[in-house]
C-alpha cells in the first residue's frame, strides 16, 4: 500500500494490467484445479468477465447519476431538489435486491415488445440507480466541502456562474468525494452478485450452479470468494492509486 501511494501512476497501470491479464488468464491455472474446480474454469473466468463489466457499466453510470442528482439536491428550483430528494430516499430505503427484481419485473410491462432488453441490461440499470443514490450525497457533501469563497473569486475574476462551477467547485468537490465514490465502487463489486436472482450469469451465479451440479459447496465458494477477493483488491488498489495520484486528503 505504501508502494500504491509513492507511485501512483504505476500503481494504477499495473492494478490495471493485473486486471486485465487475470480475467483473460485466470483459467489456465484453475483448469489445473481438482474437481469441480478444474472442468469449470471457463465457466469461473466468464463469469467474472460479466461481473467486471457489470461493476463497470452500472458504476460509471452511477457517477454521472450521482453529480446530476448532487446537483439537483442543491438546486434552488423546489420540484427539481424534491424529486432529487425522493430518489434518494427511495433508493436508499429499500433493499438492492428488490430493487433488481422491480427492472426486471417492471420494464417488460413498460417497453413494447421490439425494445425488451436483456436480464443482463435490467440489473446493469437497478445497480446504477442504487448506486448513483449514494453516489448523490458524495457528490452533494463534495460540493458543499468547497469554500464559498473559492466561488466569489471565480465571480469577481469574471467567470460565469458555469465557467466557475465547471472549472472552480466541480474538480475541488470531486476530489473530496472521491474516497466515498472509490469506496461505493468497491462495495458494487460484491453487490453485482445479487444479480444472478434474474438470471445473469456472472460469478456467483456460476458458483451456484457448479455447485449444484457437483454437491461440492466449499471448494466452489471457496474459490468465487478468492476470486472476488482478487477483484476488490484490483478495484481497491486502482482507486486509492488514483487518490494519490490527485493529492485527495493531503496536507498542504
Amino acid at each position: 500500500m505504501n508502494w500504491t501511494k509513492k507511485h501512483p501512476a504505476w500503481a494504477m497501470f499495473a492494478a490495471m494490467i493485473g486486471l486485465l491479464l487475470f480475467l483473460w488468464g485466470m483459467a489456465l491455472p484453475l483448469s489445473a484445479a481438482p474437481d469441480p474446480i478444474g472442468p469449470a474454469a471457463k465457466q469461473f473466468a466468464e463469469g467474472a468477465r460479466v461481473t467486471v463489466l457489470l461493476t463497470l457499466i452500472s458504476g460509471s453510470v452511477g457517477v454521472v447519476l450521482g453529480v446530476l442528482a448532487g446537483l439537483g439536491k442543491l438546486s434552488s428550483f423546489a420540484p427539481l431538489r424534491l424529486l432529487c430528494d425522493f430518489y434518494v430516499w427511495l433508493i436508499r430505503g429499500t433493499p438492492l435486491l428488490l430493487q433488481i427484481l422491480f427492472v426486471w419485473l417492471a420494464v417488460p410491462q413498460i417497453l413494447p415488445e421490439s425494445m425488451q432488453i436483456s436480464d443482463f441490461a435490467c440489473a446493469a440499470i437497478a445497480l446504477a440507480l442504487n448506486i448513483g443514490a449514494y453516489n448523490t450525497e458524495c457528490v452533494r457533501a463534495g460540493i458543499l466541502a468547497v469554500p464559498h469563497g473559492q466561488v466569489e473569486a471565480a465571480r469577481a475574476l469574471g467567470l460565469t456562474p458555469y465557467q466557475g462551477f465547471m472549472d472552480i467547485v466541480l474538480p475541488q468537490s470531486m476530489r473530496v468525494a472521491l474516497p466515498a465514490l472509490a469506496n461505493n465502487l468497491a462495495s458494487l463489486v460484491k453487490d453485482s452478485s445479487l444479480a444472478y436472482a434474474i438470471s445473469v450469469v456472472e460469478l456467483t451465479m456460476v458458483g451456484y450452479r457448479v455447485q449444484a451440479e457437483s454437491y461440492q459447496p466449499i471448494p466452489v465458494f471457496l474459490t468465487v470468494a478468492a476470486i472476488y477477493l482478487i477483484l476488490t483488491t484490483a478495484f481497491t488498489t486502482l482507486t486509492t492509486a488514483l487518490e494519490s495520484q490527485l493529492d485527495v486528503g493531503r496536507k498542504r
